[in-house]
């Protein structure tokens, strides 16, 4: 099929303002916009999406989604813990347990320490996505007849999708794999990239063409890489000239970037399709199991959960690896669209199998993956994002340490500095502090501490913007009382993360310069 000519409208998402230096110890400029309360913290459209799919009152969505966010800074955590040992992580159906495959006892027991279900298996996920490696170079000779292969934490192997009547050549394209730990399975499955649309929010491709909006970066947005090349032009639903498309891959993967100009302004929301648009206030990756929403022209906002992560789909087209399997359905034109997990931004589609009147399987691109492989910042709604350069000067510097300290918020004696800033932390979420924007400083020591409320894990980040993006230069968390974090750091805008693990309340962060 011709990508150049195909048709595919879906959730038109956009974020919007540039973030300006601030100085030390004054703050100047205007306060990041915040988006609208809504329920802990979750849109309402959102949890009413989640209730008819899922079958969920609106109370249930919301206990769903808390253990989400924990589970997700949890999994985070236990994955660096138990390195080659980690086996996996699921939730189960009905959301409320997490489990974590292990392959031997003493992290069986951390797992047990940290609130989750501990499940003994032979293999570790590197060795499973090793198996998974194997299959993606054997891919070429899949064939029709192999719908897909993906990585099953669960089960503990890698699952070879087959269509009825073929099982014979998934079991000889599974010997691919190597060792015992490929399956078959058989699924009337067939999946094609979602290229044709029916209205709503769209751009169009050198003006004939039409896909959708994923989700809006620094400078542009993400989209699906089947719906066009480097060098195509864009043009909004509304026929203005819009930007160009400056990265794409597809087949083996299906990402592309199209940059804008000063006529647009990126947004960091996702239109729901029913009038409202839902915030996208991150990008912290949802856990198997997890419920996950999908937005489309075609069908609007659809709900399921996650199925399985580093799937391969074998598409007419060729072979896209890493996506990730879920069991929303989609339709043509919902192509390109944006995925979230409550409020944090998971992929755009890439395509299924079946529609959403007998229901199917549809994939996504992993949002992270686009922004890291292609330097991006997300735009999110909660807070401004970092600009592509700091702007230069940027007024004073940070205060050196031996300056008088700020005076700390009641109860927070523990944590001083020359600037103080709190917020509400929890499981899953993440914060950029000063205020959403960053400082300066001219070089050496740096010192912070973040109190936190009791029983909460929180992890203290801090960045430096090099490269064209914020990078983690230092890090520290917190097993019991204040996180603390001192790092000598050459002169340069820098900013603070402050992301929960476990837990949630206020927190107030503290910091300064030498």
């Amino acid at each position: 099929m011709d990508r150049r000519r195909m048709t595919a409208i879906g959730v038109l998402v956009a974020a919007a303002g540039l973030t300006a230096a601030v100085t030390l110890p004054s703050f100047a400029g205007e306060e990041p916009r915040r988006a609208a309360p809504t329920a802990d913290g979750v849109a309402p459209e959102v949890l009413d999406a989640l209730g008819r799919d899922l079958s969920l009152t609106r109370d249930q969505a919301v206990r769903r989604l808390r253990t989400e966010r924990w589970a997700a800074g949890t999994v985070t955590t236990l994955r660096t813990e138990l390195g080659a040992a980690y086996g996996g992580s699921w939730l189960a159906a009905d959301g409320a347990t997490l489990n974590v495959a292990v392959t031997d006892a003493p992290g069986a027991a951390r797992v047990k320490a940290a609130g989750a279900v501990p499940k003994r298996v032979a293999r570790g996920v590197a060795e499973l996505d090793a198996v998974k490696t194997r299959l993606d170079r054997a891919g070429a000779g899949a064939g029709p007849d192999i719908a897909g292969w993906y990585v099953d934490v669960a089960t503990n192997s890698v699952v070879v999708v087959a269509r009825p009547g073929a099982e014979a050549a998934g079991r000889r394209f599974a010997a691919a794999g190597g060792t015992g730990a490929v399956r078959v399975r058989t699924a009337d499955e067939a999946p094609r990239p979602l290229f044709d649309v029916r209205g709503g929010d769209a751009f169009f491709i050198n003006n004939a063409g039409r896909c959708s909006v994923g989700f809006s970066v620094v400078g542009g947005f993400v989209t699906a890489g089947h719906c066009g090349q480097p060098g195509d032009r864009t043009t909004g639903s509304n026929r203005v000239a819009q930007g160009t498309f400056s990265a794409s891959s597809f087949p083996g993967d299906d990402w592309a970037v199209v940059e804008v100009n000063g006529d647009w302004t990126p947004q960091g929301v996702v239109n729901d399709f029913n009038g409202g648009t839902v915030p996208v206030n991150g990008s912290t990756e949802a856990p198997v199991g997890a419920s996950i929403c999908r937005s489309g022209s075609t069908t609007g906002t659809r709900c399921g959960v996650v199925q399985a992560k580093n799937a391969t789909v074998n598409y007419p087209e060729g072979t896209v690896t890493g996506l990730t399997r879920t069991d929303v359905c989609a339709e043509p034109g919902d192509s390109g669209g944006a995925w979230l997990s409550g409020d944090q931004a998971q992929g755009v589609t890439s395509g299924g199998s079946g529609d959403c009147t007998r229901g199917g399987v549809t994939f996504f691109q992993p949002v992270n993956e686009i922004l890291q492989r292609n330097n991006l910042t997300l735009v999110t709604a909660g807070g401004q994002p970092e600009p592509a350069e700091p702007p230069a000067g940027g007024g004073e510097t940070v205060p050196p340490a031996s300056a008088p300290p700020a005076e700390p918020p009641a109860g927070d004696a523990e944590c001083t500095g020359q600037v103080n800033r709190s917020g509400r932390i929890a499981a899953g979420r993440t914060q950029v502090q000063p205020d959403g924007r960053f400082f300066r400083v001219a070089g050496g020591a740096q010192e912070a501490c973040v109190a936190a409320p009791d029983g909460a894990r929180v992890v203290l980040e801090l960045q430096r913007f090099t490269g064209g993006a914020f990078r983690t230069v230092a890090r520290a968390d917190n097993a019991d009382g204040p996180v603390r974090l001192t790092a000598d750091t050459p002169a340069g805008a820098y900013r603070y993360r402050v992301v929960g693990l476990a837990g949630s309340g206020e927190y107030t962060l503290a910091f300064s310069a030498r």
